[in-house]
């Protein structure tokens, strides 16, 4: 049995003889260069021609496809793409829910808002609902679910990616995850090895460490990582994380290479996740252009060990031809082996196989299940039983016109990653709908809170990536240094209702009204107001303790 044979036969590729030879014949085929090229996995934003010929002329493994709005513009440059390719594309997105969907798909919840749901067939449902439409969209790669632990509650790295505090209840949904992205057609990814959750920086700004003794860390971030595998997923992400007390067990002498990122960590992806756990899918780099690693190495000594030490696929760059160059350079002087290469390529290639590329990568995608009215109604459904009334110590909900009629609302708007700053929300306009007289805060206008009936605080902070930590910026939020004093839910009612972090207690623990509602889409919002009237009830379930630990935030 050659290594083909070996790695492709077992699972959770377990591939027919048919799958294996296609992958035997397409790797006798490549070149060196060729092969340098299939390790890669770049960002591709923007449609059109020009954006074909330049991913073309890379060859790379796959895509990850950042989607504008124009569904047409951007389904027919990915039928393009894949037109062009000499070797059928991973087809890659992270398909978290929310803001993080396809923007023409069906308006599904983010992973902790599923978590506050806490139905495992709902969340099945959901991940279901992704695939169909990653499916539709030519999407066949996802890097989800995220299994790290939200131990740390200023950790915003995890936050609402993530599904939760409790261990049980992640490996519960992201087994659904996992089992319902595959049944139909999408490869699953585990993130962010070894395990995130316990620092509360994040690995786009700095190499994140995970602190747990080896003994804490197999009873839960390993026990979730030996349930995915167990469950057949097909891919792990190999964050920018250090596992120091693993490395000191094996290596005690071994300095600041405890400190070492898991992506560029033969113990971690070779000997721990290989070795003992037995994982024979596909490892993914995270993003390489992050700064967890480029603050471990210069990217000429750190991008060869990213697949030197065990990654299949390097993720993104912003400099491909150079990058490329990079990989060349290694092979050349023997800091990366082509027997390393070539094994790395067995599992890009047997992932294509599984997906069945071999034998259809290159026709266009079928749109007709893009956007279901079904799927759409199913999941917003499932968004209306995520509300998580947290605490209402004065008794004010359910809000009404007749006692709560003038509304002061701050808000920083919508924060996404990849959305901006400050995008309107719709739950004011709601608010004046069912006839309550709506104010937006503008600190120059010097707005008394006690001239007003209400007073609600929305924040719309969800998925935030480079934020260095979760806070209420109550300068931000009341417009300077005097505002940001003030405590009047003495005097007036007043509730915060957060669509994103669930932890704005902390900053706040004497807010006399909160509900944690995860996630801004639109969709939530409607769910929140039916919620906010009495007309639904609030069904969620903390996730995560949203009193951060406080003695005073239950009060």
């Amino acid at each position: 049995m050659d290594q083909i044979d070996r790695i492709l036969s077992a699972a959770p590729f377990g591939l027919d003889s048919a799958a294996r030879d296609w992958v035997r014949r397409t790797l006798a085929d490549l070149d060196r260069a060729a092969r340098v090229r299939q390790v890669f996995v770049h960002i591709c934003f923007g449609t059109g021609p020009d954006v074909v010929e330049r991913m073309t002329a890379l060859a790379p493994a796959g895509i990850t496809k950042f989607f504008g709005p124009d569904a047409g513009a951007e389904l027919d440059t990915l039928d393009a793409l894949r037109a062009e390719a000499r070797i059928p594309y991973l087809v890659s997105a992270d398909l978290e829910g929310s803001r993080m969907s396809l923007p023409f798909g069906a308006e599904v919840p983010n992973p902790l808002a599923l978590a506050a749901v806490d139905d495992v067939q709902a969340s099945a449902t959901i991940a279901r609902i992704m695939a169909e439409e990653a499916r539709a969209a030519g999407i066949n790669w996802s890097f989800t679910p995220v299994i790290d632990i939200n131990a740390l509650f200023r950790s915003p790295i995890v936050a609402t990616r993530g599904l939760g505090s409790d261990p049980d209840r992640i490996r519960a949904h992201a087994l659904a995850h996992i089992g319902a992205l595959q049944a139909h057609g999408v490869a699953a990814t585990v993130k962010h090895w070894p395990g995130e959750g316990h620092d509360d920086r994040d690995q786009h700004l700095v190499t994140t460490i995970n602190p747990l003794s080896v003994g804490d860390w197999r009873a839960t971030h390993g026990a979730l990582y030996a349930a995915a595998i167990e469950a057949g997923v097909l891919s792990v992400m190999a964050g920018h994380i250090a596992f120091p007390a693993y490395v000191l067990a094996h290596e005690p002498d071994a300095g600041l290479e405890a400190c070492r990122p898991a992506s560029t960590s033969q113990l971690l992806n070779q000997r721990l996740l290989r070795g003992e756990l037995g994982f024979n899918g596909l490892i993914v780099s995270d993003a390489t252009p992050m700064a967890g690693l480029g603050a471990w190495a210069h990217r000429d000594a750190a991008l060869p060990e990213v697949v030197a030490s065990g990654c299949d696929i390097i993720l993104f760059s912003d400099e491909p031809e150079a990058d490329i160059a990079r990989i060349e350079a290694a092979l050349d002087d023997g800091r990366l082996t082509e027997a390393r290469l070539e094994e790395a390529l067995i599992r890009v290639l047997g992932l294509k196989a599984w997906l069945g590329l071999h034998r259809g990568g290159r026709a266009p995608a079928d749109r007709s299940r893009l956007f279901d009215p079904k799927s759409a109604g199913l999941a917003q459904a499932v968004t209306a039983r995520a509300p998580t009334l947290v605490k209402d110590v004065n008794g004010i909900m359910p809000l009404s016109p007749e006692r709560h009629r003038r509304v002061l609302v701050y808000s920083t708007g919508i924060v996404t990653p990849l959305h901006g700053d400050g995008l309107p929300m719709i739950l004011p306009g709601l608010l004046r709908a069912e006839g309550f007289d709506v104010t937006l805060h503008a600190s120059e206008a010097r707005q008394d809170q006690r001239d007003f009936d209400l007073v609600l605080f929305l924040m719309g902070e969800e998925t935030l990536l480079t934020r260095g930590r979760i806070f209420l910026d109550w300068n931000r939020l009341a417009g300077g240094l005097f505002g940001a004093m003030q405590r009047h839910w003495h005097q007036v009612p007043t509730a915060l209702i957060s669509f994103g972090y669930p932890y704005y207690l902390y900053d706040a623990p004497r807010m006399p009204c909160v509900v944690n509602a995860y996630a801004t889409m639109d969709t939530m919002q409607r769910a929140v107001i039916e919620c906010l009237l009495g007309r639904a009830p609030f069904a969620g379930r903390n996730p995560v303790d949203p009193f951060c630990g406080l003695p005073d935030a239950r009060f």
